[in-house]
């Protein structure tokens, strides 16, 4: 009995929103297409930032083998941008950053980076329902007080909060995450392998 409520507690504390407030940006973070674009371009439609960035993460050994096959390869932004471009967001609104990132900890940084660089104070952050916990608490370790992120959720995402472990998907972005966040309380020992190519 004990399990379940505590699972699916589990569920509902990964995902997290925090109040809308104006901001420089509406970031798309990478995975999970179309999702988190069409979250973002529900927001931007609302009128809460005037751009939208999108990450674009680094080229992965399999892709880079794709390559050398003469297959090519769609990635995500390419993606993300199609999404917000048919739901109604004008392209000179929509920005690619620059420089390939290999996780959360990379995009922070990276999201982070061009917000100072801009003056601004504030950015969106758009992740998946399991992923928000998460991101909000890297935020907090890497890109310190002195910005702050409004993280929001893809709500057409499907997740199962109240009996995710049911779901092979689900119960792999939850253990995903879990993990996840441990690496982040712990000071990020753990790493992306940014040799392997």
């Amino acid at each position: 009995m004990l399990l379940p409520w505590g699972a699916r507690g589990l569920g509902q504390w990964l995902v997290v929103a925090d109040p809308m407030e104006p901001a420089r940006a509406i970031v798309v973070l990478s995975g999970r297409a179309p999702f988190r674009a069409m979250e973002a371009a529900a927001i931007y439609r609302a009128g809460w930032a005037p751009e939208i960035w999108l990450t674009a993460e680094a080229r992965t050994p399999e892709e880079v083998a794709l390559d050398r096959l003469g297959i090519q390869v769609v990635r995500g932004e390419v993606y993300n941008r199609e999404v917000l471009e048919r739901l109604g967001v004008p392209a000179r609104a929509i920005r690619v950053l620059s420089g390939g990132v290999w996780n959360t900890v990379d995009e922070v940084r990276l999201v982070a980076r061009e917000l100072g660089a801009g003056g601004a104070d504030r950015v969106i952050l758009v992740a998946s329902k399991t992923h928000s916990r998460r991101v909000r608490a890297t935020w907090s370790a890497v890109a310190g007080p002195s910005s702050r992120a409004i993280v929001r959720y893809a709500r057409e995402e499907p997740f199962d909060t109240e009996q995710w472990w049911r779901h092979t998907r689900d119960a792999l972005q939850v253990s995903w995450e879990v993990f996840g966040l441990m690496n982040v309380w712990a000071g990020f020992p753990l790493q992306p392998d940014r040799q392997r190519r």
